[in-house]
């Protein structure tokens, strides 16, 4: 049998398991080890235990737990009540400017952890009920938190970028840096959204009533400022040292984790329940990451030897013709496609063993270095509108888990149309126009 239908075969194998709905890195590492062994016989086994070794010696994977941490201490602990607090009275006599403020809150906590998670879980128990009792729009509101809340994956210290830093080989550091301007631009692009939409229709986000905005006194609006200085030195003790090259990847994460605690502990919302949530949470949330790598590496080195990128590379450029330009729209229309059913790991360990080969491969006008880091942003905001696209987006469960039963899974749905065409759009701007992306990774590292 040719190499191309062994790989076309464990590729349509792999994906017909999946749905019988079982663990993606139990089917992903299945699939590699028995193909291994029916390729190679005795000794083809050894690719899995290879790839496990592979992982353990991957020093800045240590660091992954400690931004998951950092996450749900967060989370738990309630940093952001003063945050939102502070947003409530600067932007609440502005139609829509809760909104805008929980937008803005999603970008602050996206920057001190790096996942979704956290800021979905911190949307919707601290600004969901505030706007829904200033009366905004349920559709408006929950599409906010869904969209802001995916800005985690994007905006640095982000974990989607640690992974595809290590499938991709790239270093983290210039991701991080690549994801930051994307990140501030969608951002940017939801507020003006939000801006537009209550302009002309007021009543999705009406301002704070006169009796409210009597009792906001300015040096209350100058106290809660101080609020918004905890995130920033998180931030910054985190992320100089290790933009400077003071520190090393890991040391940088501890360094957050450390700054978060002592945060928490300031303001005594660090209690033995927090630490213990957290800590549980980030061992089940690290050993399913580690085991999805680990089935990534071990499919991608039977893909190396079957010699599958090449054969897709032909397929793509001699036999279709195809130029690099359309090759690389059909890779993320794909990833939009399968957004609609699995989770940006899956995504990640499905496709990366031949879409990050080919990629580098291809003559888009850039250096092989920086498409790989451009690469990884296109991908990271693919998986954001994942998150956000029915049938099994992730944060559209999510949302249903928080959310009060007034708001129906049809309403949910229908809240996230909008952010999803802002997504796109920033997708499309960040592929004409790569050094958006390419700009600031140039700037520190490159000069």
């Amino acid at each position: 049998m040719p190499y191309e239908m062994i790989a076309a075969l464990m590729f349509s194998t792999m994906l017909l398991m999946m749905m019988t709905g079982q663990r993606v890195f139990g089917i992903i590492g299945f699939v590699a080890v028995v193909s291994a062994m029916a390729l190679w016989g005795q000794g083809g086994e050894q690719m899995g235990f290879s790839a496990t070794m592979k992982l353990m010696k991957w020093y800045p994977l240590l660091s992954l737990p400690m931004f998951v941490f950092m996450g749900y201490v967060m989370s738990e602990s309630r940093l952001a009540d003063d945050l939102y607090r502070m947003f409530h009275l600067w932007f609440g006599r502005v139609r829509g400017g809760l909104a805008v403020g929980t937008i803005l809150l999603m970008v602050l906590i996206s920057a001190m952890n790096g996942l979704s998670v956290a800021g979905m879980a911190i949307g919707s128990t601290i600004a969901l009920p505030e706007l829904l009792k200033r009366g905004y729009d349920k559709r408006m509101v929950t599409g906010v938190i869904q969209a802001g809340s995916s800005l985690g994956i994007l905006i640095p210290p982000s974990v989607v970028l640690v992974l595809y830093a290590m499938i991709a080989r790239a270093p983290v550091s210039e991701l991080w840096l690549a994801g930051l301007m994307p990140g501030l631009l969608m951002a940017s692009m939801f507020i003006l959204y939000i801006t537009l939409r209550c302009r002309f229709q007021p009543h999705l986000g009406p301002e704070l009533s006169v009796e409210e905005r009597a009792q906001i006194t300015t040096a209350e609006k100058l106290r809660s400022l101080r609020a918004g200085l905890l995130p920033f030195i998180i931030f910054g003790a985190m992320m100089l040292p290790f933009i400077y090259g003071w520190t090393s990847l890991v040391e940088s994460s501890v360094i957050g984790v450390a700054a978060t605690v002592i945060g928490a502990v300031i303001k005594g919302t660090f209690t033995r329940k927090v630490f213990e949530v957290a800590t549980r949470s980030t061992l089940a949330i690290t050993c399913m990451f580690m085991w999805v790598i680990l089935a990534a590496l071990s499919f991608g080195a039977v893909f190396d030897g079957l010699g599958a990128v090449k054969a897709v590379e032909a397929l793509f450029v001699d036999r279709l013709h195809m130029g690099p330009w359309t090759i690389l729209i059909l890779m993320q229309l794909s990833f939009l496609l399968m957004g609609m059913f699995l989770d940006d790991t899956a995504m990640l360990v499905i496709v990366a063993p031949l879409y990050v080969p080919l990629v580098a491969t291809l003559d888009l006008g850039l250096p092989r270095q920086d498409v790989l880091i451009w690469y990884g942003v296109l991908y990271t905001i693919t998986c954001q509108i994942a998150y956000l696209t029915p049938p099994f987006g992730y944060n559209l469960f999510l949302m249903r888990a928080f959310a009060p039963k007034e708001i129906t899974m049809g309403d949910i749905y229908r809240s996230v149309t909008p952010f999803v065409g802002v997504m796109i759009v920033t997708l499309g701007l960040i592929m004409a126009f790569p050094q958006i992306a390419l700009w600031l990774p140039h700037l520190i590292y490159r000069n």
